[in-house]
């Protein structure tokens, strides 16, 4: 066997630090790769991220077009002056920076007029309209929660609404039998009473459940040619004056509905009406292409400040009349989802002398 030379372990030991080091030192390189991609992600993420931010914020991007406006104008004003015809171009391409700076904004802050018209509709009661979310920004987050807003608030109301009329249809079948066993008492005033208090019970829930169904707008009504001029004779009462044009148009309308509306006007006109200064006068004058309704009465009006308020439910001007004197509130509300339904509006105004209701129908 061959002896080992003393020198072996020496070698074996050079060549195992050189063989130790050199895996430390692709470790090493392998770790410091690790490294720079960690760095180099990490930045890519933090410019996304900046870019996000940036293109979501509308402060920012005004900043960018306001910075970017004045450098241009700056470098156009001086480039100017170092020639001596400069002034004739300058103003010139002044106005181009500021026509495209102002492009850029108009562009930027264009979803503002949307976010109007949807306020504009939610104040009409239009909750059905939706903001078109046109950037992802600021603009657009609010456009979203606007929408949100109105789903929700939908949503309310027609829970509201399916549980006003299933009060309204369950309360109607007791008040039935209640008023034909109050029938069945003895002639006398408690009885007749009795009757008037359920009288007023059964048009408050008869009201309730129109206006939820007025509730609906167009999609509530059903349409047909109707003849205002022979509907309103057929409402002719004593007390009244009808002046009535010849040869009117017969605009599209729910006959059944407007009975309603006609119904609570006179109502209400030959209730304040003072007959010492005059009849109730109901017009039917032609205007355009349709017709317009007109009711008045020559009685004391209304208060001023209570000319907006009309029209709302349970309103009355009056807070110290009481329900046999004044109603419960819901004539001229019911008067006015009519005329809303049939894409119209109820005007009303005070007369000097007396009180007056208006209606066009086209």
């Amino acid at each position: 066997m061959r002896p080992h030379h003393p020198y072996d372990h020496r070698w074996r030991h050079r060549w195992e630090r050189k063989q130790n080091k050199r895996a430390r030192r692709l470790a090493r390189l392998q770790r410091d790769g690790d490294y720079r991609w960690r760095i180099r992600h990490r930045w890519h993420q933090r410019w996304h991220r900046q870019r996000r931010q940036f293109r979501h914020s509308l402060g920012a991007r005004l900043i960018v077009v306001f910075v970017v406006l004045a450098c241009a104008s700056s470098v156009i004003l001086w480039t100017s002056m170092q020639g001596r015809f400069g002034l004739l171009w300058a103003l010139p391409a002044l106005l181009l920076v500021t026509g495209v700076a102002f492009a850029m904004i108009r562009h930027v802050v264009q979803p503002l007029h949307a976010l109007v018209l949807g306020a504009e509709a939610f104040r009409r009661g239009e909750f059905s309209h939706r903001v078109p979310v046109i950037h992802r920004d600021e603009i657009g987050d609010l456009a979203m929660r606007f929408n949100q807003m109105a789903a929700d608030i939908q949503a309310m109301l027609d829970g509201k609404r399916a549980l006003l009329l299933a009060l309204s249809h369950e309360l109607r079948s007791p008040l039935t039998r209640a008023r034909l066993h109050a029938e069945l008492v003895g002639e006398g005033p408690s009885r007749d009473a009795l009757l008037g208090e359920l009288a007023q019970m059964r048009d408050l829930i008869t009201g309730l459940l129109e206006s939820e169904r007025l509730g609906s707008g167009h999609s509530a009504l059903q349409l047909a040619d109707c003849d205002l001029a022979a509907l309103v004779r057929e409402h002719a009462q004593p007390g009244m004056v009808l002046q009535i044009e010849p040869d009117l148009p017969t605009p599209p309308l729910d006959r059944l509905r407007i009975q309603l509306l006609l119904r609570n006007l006179v109502h209400n006109a030959l209730r304040h009406n003072d007959a010492s200064r005059g009849e109730v006068q109901l017009t039917l004058v032609r205007e355009g292409e349709g017709v317009r309704l007109t009711v008045r009465d020559f009685g004391p009006g209304v208060p001023p400040e209570a000319l907006p308020e009309l029209g709302q439910p349970f309103y009355r001007p009056d807070a110290a009349r009481t329900r046999g004197e004044g109603g419960v509130g819901l004539g001229l509300y019911l008067c006015r989802l009519v005329a809303e339904a049939h894409g119209s509006r109820l005007e009303l105004r005070n007369a000097a002398p007396g009180f007056e209701a208006s209606v066009r129908f086209s």
